[in-house]
């Protein structure tokens, strides 16, 4: 399976007898992001037994959306430092919009990747201003700002220690945060949800 860094999509040169650290020319060392999971039920677990920071599921869900496929950044030894989650839908505003949720530790930069901001983390200026929208994590809110991108609407905010990145394409699709997105963590042990699979996001790499 071909790994690549999560900052910029790059090959990236495994760990060798003198280093136990992944290598992108470009970053530095960096947490190998693995090629897309199907979205199923067996991918899905993997990815939580593997995961060391939240895997945010956005649930329920609105109407007409699935969840598309699961994407991890991370190694054996390190365990998962960042981890996406892509859905697909409606867009309220009208014609198909896709959502990713990204979880991750400070410097991992998958959020950013995928955003195609030079990262590894939102940058200079972020949350100086007022907060876009909020998500709902158990029994509080957490705020989330907007980040500029030129690709997509790109949200981040900061949840139990890490960042959390709200991506969603068309930028109109950004609307859906005019009300609090509920989340919640499928590593929790009373998550025995009934999750509904659409085909393979064209979001995540490949």
């Amino acid at each position: 399976m071909r790994t690549v860094c999560p900052r910029c999509g790059g090959p990236v040169r495994a760990p060798t007898a003198w280093s136990s650290a992944w290598r992108c020319d470009l970053h530095g060392e960096i947490q190998p992001l693995w090629p897309a999971r199907q979205p199923s039920r067996d991918s899905l677990n993997g990815l939580v037994k593997q995961a060391a920071v939240p895997v945010w599921l956005l649930w329920p869900l609105p109407p007409g959306w699935l969840v598309t496929g699961f994407s991890g950044a991370g190694d054996e030894r390190t365990g998962l430092r960042g981890c996406a989650v892509a859905l697909s839908g409606p867009n309220p505003l009208g014609g198909p919009a896709d959502l990713v949720i990204v979880a991750e530790e400070p410097g991992v930069g998958l959020g950013a990747g995928l955003a195609g901001l030079p990262g590894p983390d939102p940058g200079d200026g972020f949350a100086s201003g007022q907060a876009y929208g909020t998500v709902e994590v158990g029994n509080r809110e957490a705020p989330l700002w907007l980040v500029e991108s030129e690709r997509t609407a790109v949200f981040a905010g900061e949840v139990e220690g890490g960042w959390l990145w709200i991506l969603l394409w068309p930028e109109t699709a950004g609307v859906m945060l005019v009300e609090p997105l509920p989340l919640r963590d499928l590593r929790g042990n009373d998550q025995d949800i009934d999750v509904p699979f659409g085909a393979l996001s064209t979001r995540l790499p490949t």
